[in-house]
């Protein structure tokens, strides 16, 4: 029997301190560099004799040096971002140069949501892998014939399209069906090199479900990528690979369960709680705000420290726009839950979501000062294509610009609704993180940490880091005011 093509599945490299593509929520450039690991990646890397992982901007691999490693690698696997989109095509099509017999195939969401106008753009590409992957790729590596691999999309002699019936999406999840992600990097990766500031450092991050149940109208994986229907692995095999990780990483601090949402299922989550209790180990996860305080208490009793919650906004007419399934009460009483029991709420909030106003951006973060959650991230809202977000915002001709990012790859407000320019939103940004951590007790909270909390000695440089690109940001802001002011003046003077 062939052996496998050997493979390279490669997050190219990108923009500084870009923490996108392979696992990111949010692909773009962050106030504090934060770099996720490419999970996605990681189960066809363990499926395939002879491949590589190569996650290039945690390591600093130029791509000058990733075309370089390229050329000794007959099939490549590229993980795509809408906001990386043009710097992969380039980088593709460099790779096929200097090794002109690779076959290159891209992943992700936008290849998911318009595989045409990936082919369309960028020659080098041999086809493109719609939705889970996992063993699209590996069947192709294995030889199979490309027109008998579902799930693919494929340019036709003639100058149309195949495009091969949908794979089913995964169901069996445990090992040997799955390989443990953990494993693949202590093969190929550095888990030293990976950051995000409000998780101990050094952690490692890994998926026990894949999908989610919630209709959230804005959120890009389960719409494009994992789907709604939620498939989880059993808690044995959950707990046997974090045992077996606490072991290949004894330096690791905390390990970070990357679900779309980790404990939607009361029962579920209670058991794998009681199997990772003697393991002793640190870990933290996605939540959601309805998780029921019994669960939370399973949850700190195993060793879980921190969450990571998606409140969204303050506003409840907001909420219901997003079909976020969760209520401004709820949060509250969730958030009461967390604090009562000992565990920290990185909170994540949105500012551009429909039916945003003025009055509704200042109803979130008065909501957010007063949940007074440790950390915060406020992002602008992005309508990736795929979403249900992005139809309504196209369809209402709300957005203002397809380029979600400048040059330098931060996010930029790219909808605009009436009475609410998008220049006002870039400043609500900088308002928000302003008002909420300069309050005494949340800059009393930040210094304590400073001082007494060993495991995070990188916050000075991630509050200088912050610093500097608030500064670039509230220019920016104040740029896109000068120029809109302009343009009015223009107008009126043309109209006269």
């Amino acid at each position: 029997m062939n052996k496998p093509l050997k493979t390279l599945l490669l997050n190219p490299p990108s923009f500084e301190n870009f923490d996108g593509g392979a696992s990111s929520r949010w692909p773009a450039v962050r106030e504090i560099e934060s770099y996720w690991y490419p999970v996605w990646l990681a189960y066809p890397a363990g499926l395939l004799e002879g491949s590589r992982l190569l996650d290039a901007p945690p390591h600093h691999v130029s791509a000058d040096e990733t075309i370089e490693i390229a050329k000794s690698y007959e099939f490549l696997v590229l993980f795509t971002s809408t906001v990386g989109w043009a710097g992969d095509h380039a980088l593709a099509q460099a790779i096929k140069k200097a090794n002109p017999t690779i076959k290159i195939a891209f992943v992700g969401p936008p290849v998911t949501t318009d595989p045409y106008r990936a082919l369309n753009e960028c020659s080098a590409i041999d086809f493109v892998c719609r939705r889970e992957f996992d063993f699209t790729v590996v069947e192709f590596a294995n030889h199979k014939p490309i027109n008998e691999i579902l799930g693919l999309t494929y340019r036709n002699p003639e100058g149309g399209f195949f495009d091969n019936p949908d794979r089913p999406q995964v169901e069996k999840l445990d090992k040997p069906d799955m390989p443990w992600a953990t494993e693949i990097y202590a093969r190929d990766m550095d888990v030293t090199k990976y950051n995000v500031p409000f998780l101990l450092h050094p952690y490692v991050s890994l998926y026990s479900t894949r999908g989610c149940p919630a209709q959230c109208t804005f959120c890009l994986w389960p719409q494009t990528l994992s789907g709604h229907a939620w498939r989880k692995r059993s808690t044995d095999d959950v707990a046997a690979e974090m045992a077996n990780a606490k072991k290949l990483f004894p330096h690791v601090k905390e390990f970070f369960f990357d679900d779309d949402t980790f404990n939607i299922q009361k029962e579920r989550t209670i058991e794998l709680c009681a199997k990772l209790k003697p393991l002793n180990i640190t870990w933290s996860c996605t939540s959601r705000v309805t998780t029921h305080r019994e669960t939370l208490k399973a949850m700190k009793e195993a060793g879980c420290r921190l969450l990571i919650v998606g409140f969204e906004s303050g506003d409840p007419q907001i909420l219901k726009n997003i079909k976020k399934g969760a209520t401004v009460e709820r949060a509250r009483e969730f958030v009461k839950d967390c604090h009562d029991l000992g565990l920290i709420i990185h909170a994540d909030f949105i500012l551009g979501l429909p039916g945003e106003t003025k009055q509704s951006i200042r109803n979130t973060i008065d909501f957010a000062k007063s949940l007074d959650c440790e950390t915060i991230q406020v992002s602008i809202a992005h309508a990736y294509p795929g979403t249900e977000f992005y139809e309504f915002a196209e369809k209402n001709g709300f957005i203002t610009n397809h380029k979600m990012d400048d040059d330098a790859g931060h996010q930029m407000a790219h909808i605009e609704y009436p009475g609410l320019p998008v220049e006002y939103v870039m400043e609500m940004v900088h308002k928000f993180y302003d008002e909420y951590y300069f309050r005494p007790k949340a800059a009393f909270r930040v210094v304590w940490k400073a001082i007494v909390n060993r495991d995070v000695p990188r916050l000075y440089v991630e509050a200088k880091s912050f610093m500097k690109l608030r500064s670039q940001r509230n220019k920016a802001s104040r740029k896109m005011k000068e120029e809109n002011a302009l343009k009015a003046q223009e107008s009126v003077s043309m109209n006269a």
